[in-house]
């Protein structure tokens, strides 16, 4: 199979920790046309790789192809590592997706639905969750794109997933910046963590305290503030010299991650001022607000 009948986004390997949303994106996959193959053996990558290309080659379907794999037991992990070997060998690119969250939310979701944890065995919950990410963590390390779902509900994780997946042919980085409170904990997909707790908290003003950063008053009111408007046009400069940097090693999905106390007000504010900002030709941004709401 040659390089030129496919396009290097057109295989996704999807897995990570259980309870992470795994059967979420593949559904956001499926709606946005993709063919999805869930539980794939390792082993068997290649051949629907091969039936894609051999589909595309024919004038066929234009398949988008996404394995979602399980790969818990260590012989499955052995297997994934040379399936990506082999299939990189015969021309593909393919992008590995790491579903992740924090052990709390992990916990909080196994409990919500009273199932054991696949790994829990006769121990208790959080055993199963940490042998899992023990035998995850070198796959975790080798990922593309590394996903937090911790505060993400199931309609957020779509927005989230969707314009990853969603590539065409248009701009060559998909930016994600992301509003999030420090109270509730720095997401762990955060290439870049900024700190907005050094402007005034809108929460204390009678009339802004109940609106949140979408809100014109309250976005008004923070970016009026003494060095908001600089540090916003600091940061643009350092990203666009980080983002011509991934753009020239081939990364593909990034994120930036704005943060204040409760994610309510000023990391909303900024976060929606930075993602119109950094728009160019080659970089795609998308607003996700991971904490709104939850106040």
């Amino acid at each position: 199979m040659t390089r030129d009948l496919i396009h290097p986004e057109d295989l996704v390997i999807l897995t990570g920790m259980s309870g992470a949303g795994r059967s979420t994106a593949a559904k956001v996959l499926e709606d946005q046309g993709w063919y999805v193959v869930d539980n794939l053996p390792p082993q068997l990558l290649s051949q629907v790789a091969d039936l894609a290309a051999k589909s595309r080659a024919a004038g066929g379907l234009d398949l988008r192809v996404a394995a979602v794999v399980d790969v818990r037991a260590r012989l499955f992990f052995a297997a994934l590592r040379a399936s990506i070997d082999e299939l990189k060998a015969t021309g593909w690119n393919p992008q590995l997706v790491f579903l992740d969250a924090s052990d709390e939310a992990l916990v909080r979701r196994f409990e919500s639905v009273r199932r054991p944890h696949p790994l829990q065995g006769e121990g208790r919950l959080l055993d199963g969750i940490a042998r899992e990410r023990a035998l995850l963590s070198d796959l975790r390390a080798s990922a593309q794109i590394v996903v937090d779902t911790s505060g993400l509900n199931v309609h957020q994780l779509s927005r989230k997933i969707a314009p990853i997946v969603g590539y065409e042919r248009g701009p060559s980085l998909r930016l994600a910046v992301m509003s999030f409170g420090f109270k509730y904990g720095i997401p762990l997909d955060a290439d870049f963590v900024l700190d907005m707790r050094f402007l005034p908290n809108p929460f204390w003003v009678p009339e802004l305290k109940a609106l949140n950063g979408e809100d014109a008053p309250v976005a008004d009111y923070v970016m009026s503030q003494p060095g908001a408007a600089e540090f916003v046009e600091r940061v643009v400069a350092v990203m666009d010299t980080v983002t011509e940097g991934y753009l020239n090693e081939g990364r593909r999905y990034a994120t930036l991650a704005v943060g204040c106390t409760g994610g309510k007000h000023r990391s909303v504010a900024v976060a929606a001022a930075l993602a119109r900002r950094l728009v160019t030709d080659r970089i795609a941004t998308f607003v996700v607000h991971r904490d709104l709401g939850h106040e």
